[in-house]
């Protein structure tokens, strides 16, 4: 059974730099700070699954100023995510783990609903599919496991549209991939979506510091 390990893919938490589309509800500060809290939840439920290895992929680099006030797990591996688009940094990710021999689990951090027993949901759907997929609910996807590698699901993706997810699962089709799909979940990404933030998340993000 080859191992699973779970790629997060994640900016540093700095104002105005992050969640940018919810500067005009938070400011740029709140909005830096709510991605920080949701990057910090990603990563605890990432580790309480238990399905393997975490790895965080770091926009900026590890080690970088940007990433000095925001302390990580010590079991934590880092890689920096590199240059393009997301699905040539997705791409490079994913690939160097299964070339490796692992499977991957790729998440990023703006949906709350996706939870440990979720992942452990997906990890073990993975074992009987090619690919797992939680698709969100604006057409993306807030995962997407594979057991093998091919760079068409991720080239020339109109990445940040509500055409992702749909596209994905056609393309995995297309190679005759047998694919298992989870609930649809919700991003935190618009002012609209605060009214869906969990409880103890808007609680904290609302005593935040600004």
């Amino acid at each position: 059974m080859k191992p699973t390990r779970i790629l997060i893919f994640a900016k540093a938490p700095v104002p105005g730099r992050v969640k940018t589309r919810l500067i005009p509800a938070l400011g740029a500060e709140g909005a830096a700070w709510l991605a920080a809290l949701m990057l910090d939840h990603a990563l605890e439920q990432a580790r309480a699954a238990g399905i393997g290895p975490v790895e965080l992929c770091m926009s900026p680099e590890p080690g970088g100023a940007d990433w000095l006030s925001f302390i990580l797990p010590p079991d934590i591996a880092t890689s920096a995510q590199g240059e393009g688009d997301l699905g040539e940094r997705m791409a490079r990710a994913a690939q160097r783990r299964i070339d490796g021999g692992e499977m991957v689990l790729l998440m990023g951090t703006d949906c709350p609903g996706l939870d440990a027993e979720r992942l452990r949901k997906a990890a073990a759907c993975l074992q009987s599919h090619d690919a797992v997929m939680y698709p969100a609910e604006d057409g993306g996807y807030p995962l997407l496991g594979l057991r093998q590698f091919h760079s068409g699901l991720f080239a020339d993706m109109p990445w940040s549209t509500d055409a992702v997810a749909h596209l994905t699962l056609e393309r995995m089709a297309s190679l005759g991939w047998r694919v298992w799909v989870g609930e649809s979940l919700r991003d935190i990404d618009e002012p609209g979506d605060l009214a869906y933030l969990p409880k103890w998340l808007d609680q904290t993000a609302v005593i935040g510091p600004f």
